[in-house]
């Protein structure tokens, strides 16, 4: 196409050229004014000019053809789909202990998703992060603060997740392996369809159960036409598959229609593997060999029709246990409840709330909670003012409160 135009436009003067030196009149013209003329017109002069005009439009389009190449030499391969997203953070928490009081902090986030088939049903998955978040936006402290979109690269841009799915024999299996993957990117029925703000409310509650962590790993996943899936996975912190090594072992089974979900998974943690993203700091330094076996229900459920007053509903329910003499047993719930097209179109309010992973003799009973505001400004810009907090137990043993202000912007591309 962009030879075709260039073509155009420059045949467009040429003929305007060609015309005026085909002219009948001033040919004659030529012809009455001989006897003042000292030189003949015949047919081979207007070839050769129109012979000289040619060999530049060749030229020209020669030129474009090696552009065109160029470009194309440098672009992305046809099966290979870009897109991404920017997110500004900017907030401050305010606690009973003063460990975050008065840090208000600009943040930001930049993710890069590359997808590419190479059969068409296949794909392999690079996600390329930096950021700069730091503090309560990404720390695993006891207040449980930690951002969905945090991420502390310090300005360094890295690849974060990288990992290749194809089906085996039919579409209804796949397998999935990759050097940076968490176990919960394997599964096959989608935990929780709440949006969350704090990372502690993703995948209906990130305790014990769902709790994961980067690594190399690999997975097998079954989903039928009739909406019933079963998956096992396995990742391991390097040097892999050792004795030594950190291991997270999960298996899922759950089942999945239009507008609601249930499923139960079970993961068994060896090695010291622990999470901590919805936990107290005693719900997660239990003590024992290091082993733990890790259980979590989860259901989610949405209405026909999105704009009523009625909120989708996530909930979930972990257990976790571990062969220490004490405190051995942990437990955590979470619920989630978004409304869509409240106020305006395609806008959302979130509230979450829940017991982070605690151990049966906390002196302080723990609770988090947020609520926002998601404004979709247009299809690529969004803005999402949070409040957050909860109730937790200091280093002190004493109860604890702390309150959060999100004023988060998204642009998607």
């Amino acid at each position: 196409m962009l030879v075709a135009g260039a073509s155009v436009s420059l045949l467009a003067p040429i003929a305007a050229q060609a015309s005026d030196v085909v002219n009948l009149e001033e040919i004659n013209s030529y012809s009455r004014s001989t006897n003042n003329q000292s030189s003949r017109l015949d047919s081979k002069t207007f070839i050769n000019e129109v012979s000289e005009d040619l060999a530049i439009l060749k030229g020209r389009v020669d030129g474009l053809e090696v552009k065109q190449n160029e470009i194309e030499a440098g672009g992305f391969s046809d099966t290979t789909v870009l897109d991404g997203k920017a997110i500004f953070d900017i907030g401050s928490v305010d606690t009973d202990d003063d460990t975050y009081t008065g840090k208000t902090q600009f943040m930001y986030t930049y993710t890069m998703n590359l997808n590419t088939s190479f059969t068409g049903d296949d794909n392999l998955y690079t996600r390329i992060k930096t950021g700069n978040h730091s503090s309560w936006s990404k720390t695993k402290s006891v207040y449980n603060t930690y951002l969905s979109s945090g991420n502390g690269n310090g300005d360094t841009l890295k690849v974060d997740k990288l990992w290749y799915t194809t089906p085996v024999g039919d579409t209804n299996h796949t397998v999935t392996f990759g050097p940076k993957i968490e176990n919960y990117y394997m599964h096959a029925t989608t935990p929780s369809i709440y949006e969350p703000v704090l990372k502690a409310f993703t995948l209906g509650g990130n305790a014990a159960g769902y709790g994961a962590s980067t690594s190399p790993g690999a997975g097998w996943a079954y989903t039928a036409d009739n909406g019933f899936a079963v998956s096992s996975n396995i990742t391991s912190k390097n040097p892999v598959l050792t004795d030594e090594a950190k291991q997270s072992w999960a298996t899922q089974i759950g089942y999945t229609k239009s507008n609601y979900s249930v499923s139960a998974l079970v993961n068994m943690k060896y090695n010291g593997w622990t999470d901590s993203y919805f936990m107290t700091t005693d719900g997660k330094a239990r003590s024992g060999d290091g082993n733990s076996t890790n259980y979590a229900l989860r259901a989610w459920w949405r209405p026909i029709d999105s704009s009523t007053a009625v909120p989708s509903i996530s909930v979930g329910y972990d257990t976790s246990e571990t062969d220490a003499s004490s405190n051995s047993n942990t437990t955590a719930y979470f619920v989630g409840l978004n409304w869509t097209d409240v106020i305006n179109a395609d806008d959302k309010i979130g509230l979450a709330f829940g017991q982070p992973q605690k151990v049966e003799g906390e002196t302080v009973d723990p609770f988090l909670y947020e609520i926002y505001y998601k404004y979709k400004v247009n299809d690529s810009v969004s803005i999402t003012p949070t409040i957050f907090g909860g109730t937790s137990k200091n280093s002190s043993d004493a109860e604890a409160d702390m309150t959060g202000y999100l004023l988060q912007t998204t642009f998607k591309f």
